[in-house]
């Protein structure tokens, strides 16, 4: 592959990555009813808007949940993949199988956010904890609902909390067994940068 593919791939797949996510971030708010007022929580909203209000006439929410924006994320990362997969020179590929390849890198997104999240809250939590950060407080709304059943297995001993060792257990297999073995099986094409 040339180097300017490779650049090229580089900075599609990085912004693409990142609207992705937002868009993620935002479906993740939704289902666990973050705080509407957090600033974080309205540029999310004002991002994802203009794809995501469309979405909606055709795919509507039921059961508390925005299907729409899960939908939009998975659209987004399946144009991303053949985009990328173009400028790679495999040309357009199935459909399909490209939609199976995006709901894996979701995942692996998913997985992604919760692991540097989850470390974000434990460095905040001995540096300021009773910080009113509005990065920390939609970052601690969207994570403690994972968390909760953890710590039931393993309650806090006081001031120190331990669950998230067995919750990073979990993510690691996860990440290094279950997301690679998915991708594998629906025959994901490595080195596109969208590795695990």
């Amino acid at each position: 592959m040339q180097t300017l593919a490779q650049i090229a791939i580089y900075v599609i797949s990085t912004l693409g990555t990142l609207y992705v996510s937002l868009v993620l971030l935002r479906f993740l708010a939704q289902v666990v009813r973050a705080d509407y007022y957090n600033p974080l929580s309205k540029a999310l909203v004002k991002y994802t808007n203009p794809l995501l209000v469309p979405l909606r006439k055709i795919i509507p929410g039921f059961f508390g949940i925005d299907w729409a924006a899960l939908v939009l994320a998975l659209i987004l990362q399946t144009i991303l993949f053949e985009v990328v997969l173009v400028i790679a020179g495999y040309g357009i590929v199935n459909i399909a199988l490209v939609i199976l390849w995006a709901a894996v890198a979701l995942l692996g997104l998913l997985v992604t956010f919760y692991y540097w999240g989850t470390i974000i809250m434990i460095i905040a939590s001995w540096v300021a904890p009773q910080s009113y950060n509005p990065a920390l407080r939609l970052l601690n709304q969207i994570i403690d609902p994972v968390m909760a059943p953890f710590r039931k297995i393993l309650p806090p001993l006081g001031v120190l909390d331990l669950s998230p060792i067995i919750f990073f257990m979990v993510l690691h297999i996860i990440r290094g067994f279950v997301l690679p073995a998915l991708a594998q099986s629906v025959g994901m094409i490595p080195g596109l940068g969208f590795g695990f």
